[in-house]
Parts: structure tokens; C-alpha cells; sequence
């Protein structure tokens, strides 16, 4: 069983649809797949009818952006209650500080490079969250640099003149707010320095405690090291190991199934729904 934890799709800041998500998900000849767009489930109910017509069992989740000290940190959560009040509430300031923290950065480079908000706004495709990957995508269509890679390596890094940070839920916070909603977190990429600051085993251990489920362990993101470090900290922390593609189309070199969850991993993250 081929088992892919982590995609995106043009809802948040992938390429595809979430039903080409899917399609692609099944000549990837992946047999469980979720959808986790950044800060919405805006995508889940036409994934999962394209996903039941393939015949790939589904899984409905997101992406949280929660942070702790400064330092940024995506929650992934799967199976929790998309009604649930306090769910809704955190998701939509976040969505909102996101999308401000864009318009500000967008000011920022328009200084010096032919970028405004209305070509960010359209290069989202409509997209439920505005966030840096639009802006990426709108530099590369003036040329200012090739790939949105580039331009989170130049422009858009964490330590640029244009970075301006935004709001996010405490990740602990996060985690407990999952759980009330019957979800089951796992914490995305924990190792990716190269995407900036990593948070210390401290934090990991907090958030296990809170509540959390699982590790992403198994990431493009990851190297050998970090993998054997991580695994090492979920085995003792009870956690369960999980790897997943972090797929986004076009928007990324990251192809479905490059990572993936083994079986026994996923019976246990459905063991832990609430």
C-alpha cells in the first residue's frame, strides 16, 4: 500500500486542482492520499469525490502555520472536525494575518522590483490562502528570477530586507486545538533548517504532550541525519513515523509518492482519531 500524507493544491499554493491532485495522485499509483492546503479545507470536498471515483481511499486534513518563539512551524492535521467553532476561528485569523503579511512584503519589493499586489492576487489563481509562493510566482513572470525556489532562496529568504513576519497560533496551542476537534496532528518537516530556524527537541516534547501524534519523519527536507535524529525522538516520545511527497505541482521539484507512510503507520494515525 502506497500511502502519500502531504499535498497541496491551487486552493492554498500548489498548481492543480484538488481533483488533478488526485489524478495525479493515481498515476502515481498511490492507494492513500490527502489533501492538506495551508490554513484551509476549502479544497476537501472536491478532492475526496475525485479521490472516490479513482478508488483512492482519502484522507481530509490541512496544514496549520503555527509558530513558537519566532520560530515557523506547519501542523499537519488529519481527520478533525471541519465544524468545529474553535477550529474555524484559529484558521481564519491566520488566513488573514497571512494574507496582510503578503500585501506588506509585496510593498516591500515593489520598491524595487515591477511586482503589485493585483498580479499576486491573480497569480493565486483564487486561491483560499495568499501567501510567499504568489509572490514567488509573480517575480518569475516578470523575471526576476527563474523558479520559486530562487526566489525563496533571493527575495523571499527569512533573513531578506523584504521578510515580514505574521501571526500564527502557539503550536502547542495548536495541537490541543486539533485534538478538542477529534484530529490527529503530526508535525510537519520538523527538521527542514534549510527552511530556516528548527525548533529544539524541547518544544517536540512539549507538543507530545499536548497532544501530538506523529512525526513527519520521512521529507525531501530531511537529510539521513535528521531522519535518524527524528526517528530516534519519536520512538521515544511514542510518536508515529510518517513520510509524505509535500507535493505542489509544478510549484515545487517534490514529486507524489517520493516519501510515503507505511501501512502500519497509518492504522495507527486512524487509531488516534477522536
Amino acid at each position: 500500500m502506497r500511502i502519500d500524507l502531504h499535498t497541496h493544491s491551487v486552493v492554498s499554493d500548489g498548481t492543480e486542482s484538488p481533483a488533478q491532485v488526485m489524478t495525479a495522485a493515481a498515476r502515481a499509483e498511490l492507494d492513500v492520499v490527502a489533501l492538506t492546503d495551508h490554513d484551509t479545507i476549502d479544497g476537501v470536498a472536491e478532492a475526496a469525490d475525485c479521490a472516490a471515483e479513482l478508488g483512492l481511499e482519502f484522507v481530509p486534513g490541512i496544514e496549520v502555520s503555527c509558530s513558537h518563539r519566532g520560530i515557523s512551524i506547519h501542523l499537519l492535521s488529519y481527520w478533525h472536525d471541519a465544524a468545529d467553532a474553535e477550529v474555524a476561528a484559529m484558521l481564519a485569523k491566520t488566513r488573514n494575518a497571512r494574507v496582510n503579511r503578503a500585501q506588506q512584503i509585496v510593498e516591500k519589493i515593489s520598491i524595487d522590483y515591477p511586482v503589485t499586489w493585483d498580479q499576486v492576487v491573480a497569480r493565486s489563481g483564487g486561491a483560499v490562502t495568499i501567501g510567499r509562493p504568489h509572490i514567488a510566482d509573480a517575480l518569475v513572470d516578470h523575471g526576476v528570477v527563474p523558479t520559486r525556489d530562487a526566489a525563496f532562496q533571493q527575495i523571499l529568504a527569512g533573513n531578506s530586507r523584504y521578510y515580514v513576519p505574521h501571526y500564527a497560533p502557539e503550536v502547542t496551542a495548536a495541537v490541543r486545538t486539533m485534538r478538542r476537534a477529534g484530529g490527529v496532528p503530526v508535525f510537519a518537516h520538523p527538521g527542514a533548517d534549510a527552511r530556516g530556524r528548527v525548533v529544539p527537541t524541547s518544544v517536540i516534547e512539549s507538543m507530545a504532550g499536548a497532544g501530538l501524534v506523529g512525526l513527519e519523519v520521512d521529507h525531501r527536507d530531511h537529510s539521513p541525519e535528521q531522519r535518524t535524529r527524528l526517528a530516534r525522538i519519536g520512538e521515544r516520545l511514542g510518536l508515529v513515523r510518517t513520510g509524505a511527497s509535500d507535493y505542489h505541482g509544478t510549484g515545487k521539484l517534490n514529486r507524489l509518492g517520493e516519501n510515503l507512510t507505511t501501512p502500519e503507520a497509518y492504522s495507527a494515525l486512524k487509531e488516534a482519531r477522536g
